[in-house]
């Protein structure tokens, strides 16, 4: 939807219309709860992370500034509730397996092998991103996953884009270096647009 439409929908859902709540909600989830997956690597944890910002954010609709991204205010909420989470439940964010596919994407059906090798390539991911900095992984996921620009993760982040585009040289470096070390030879394919460096 155009930021036009989007404000539109705030607006109502901000008045009270229950419909628009439910398309503001529907716009937004499956990307945030791709990224807070990526950043938990715990399906369970990343739910209730979804849940908890959208409970906030609409009740606090009135606090919106349409300046700026709605996509920024919700990620910046569910961020800190996820900081949060961290320091309360820290043990259970060790590393496990997480999908590579957006949250907001179906994938289509393959054939068993392609599907295995996909399967190894989801794996490694998840376990490499959880080897990197708190920092270097959120802007990884930012910049691959939810296709953010380095200007609008520089914003969110309050770094400079020099900065984030250290961050993101850093952390594909030591991806490459463990997918290098760890990574079956028949998924490499899958793993390309992650350490590619930026043009």
């Amino acid at each position: 939807m155009t930021r036009t439409e989007e404000r539109q929908i705030i607006e109502a859902a901000a008045a009270g219309d229950k419909t628009a709540a439910g398309n503001l909600i529907r716009a937004h989830q499956g990307s945030l709860y791709a990224y807070m997956l990526r950043m938990s690597g715990k399906p369970d944890v990343a739910e209730d992370i979804v849940q908890d910002a959208f409970v906030r954010v609409l009740a606090n609709l009135d606090r919106f500034n349409p300046q700026y991204r709605f996509s920024t205010w919700l990620f910046t909420i569910a961020k800190r509730l996820y900081v949060n989470a961290c320091q309360k439940l820290k043990p259970i964010y060790d590393s496990d397996i997480v999908s590579i596919q957006r949250g907001d994407s179906s994938e289509p059906l393959m054939p068993a092998v392609e599907s295995e090798f996909r399967g190894s390539a989801r794996d490694a991911i998840g376990r490499a991103l959880q080897e990197l900095s708190a920092e270097q992984r959120e802007i990884i996921i930012l910049f691959h996953q939810q296709e953010w620009p380095i200007a609008l993760i520089a914003d969110y982040m309050s770094m400079p884009e020099g900065t984030v585009k250290s961050h993101l040289h850093r952390g594909r470096r030591r991806m490459r270096a463990y997918f290098e070390k760890n990574m079956e030879q028949g998924a490499d394919m899958h793993l390309a647009r992650f350490v590619q460096e930026p043009a």
